[in-house]
């Protein structure tokens, strides 16, 4: 589960959980196989599509000097399940 960064809870993905698919940032260099495999095992679920983009870093001032910087791109992967499966997610946690 090393490629896998976290889950993502926007608006969107929100909505995308009736439709049963979960969203989650991946390390950039992941492919979509490992992913699937790396989902498919920790969890125990079938997966039967993946959606990826990669989204850019954001650049900044650090400091008060002329020193800019950026954060480090990275995917976000959209993963629909088979009906039926599930993912325990943050929010079914809270209730």
């Amino acid at each position: 589960m090393d490629g896998i960064k976290y889950e993502v809870f926007t608006g969107k993905s929100i909505r995308l959980l009736e439709n049963n698919q979960y969203t989650s940032n991946v390390e950039s260099g992941s492919t979509r196989t490992e992913i699937k495999h790396w989902i498919e095992l920790f969890f125990g679920v079938k997966v039967i599509a993946m959606n990826s983009h990669r989204l850019p870093g954001k650049g900044g001032r650090r400091g008060r000097g002329p020193i800019t910087g950026h954060t480090m791109h990275y995917r976000r992967m959209i993963i629909t399940l088979q009906p039926g499966y599930s993912i325990l997610t943050l929010i079914q946690k809270r209730t």
